[in-house]
């Protein structure tokens, strides 16, 4: 069975790209969502294995949404991607239960060893960031 993956982000050039990346890869994009409450509502319809998050959303920031979200599917991993890499929003996606955060402009390469590698470990995460310690 194929991998289903929601896609969050308020782009619609980067959710097409990020699609296009995972579809071509095999796996099964369930949804695509523009803003904090349509991914809170299609996480639930939909039921993912994984999904790909923006940290800033015009509704509501990505870190309230991988928490709603955490609230009622525990088992979901959820892939942060944004181009706001600082420090501090990465450390607290990460203890706010996201497995990775990849930050942007990202590689096709680079989205889908996370990707691969979230949906096989689920509760190791991993950054883009190389000084940023992971956290299992």
């Amino acid at each position: 069975m194929k991998n289903r993956i929601l896609i969050v982000d308020d782009s619609f050039y980067m959710r097409t790209m990020l699609k296009n990346m995972l579809t071509d890869a095999g796996y099964d994009v369930v949804g695509e969502a523009a803003n904090g409450q349509q991914a809170i509502e299609m996480a639930a319809a939909t039921r993912p294995d994984l999904i790909t998050l923006d940290v800033i959303l015009p509704d509501n920031t990505g870190l309230d949404v991988l928490k709603g979200i955490r609230q009622d599917q525990p088992e979901v991993r959820i892939v942060m991607c944004s181009a706001v890499g600082q420090e501090v929003i990465v450390n607290e996606a990460l203890e706010s239960g996201a497995v990775a955060y990849i930050v942007k402009p990202f590689s096709e390469e680079k989205v889908l060893e996370i990707v691969s590698s979230a949906l096989q470990q689920g509760s190791a995460a991993t950054t883009e960031a190389d000084d940023t310690p992971a956290e299992g």
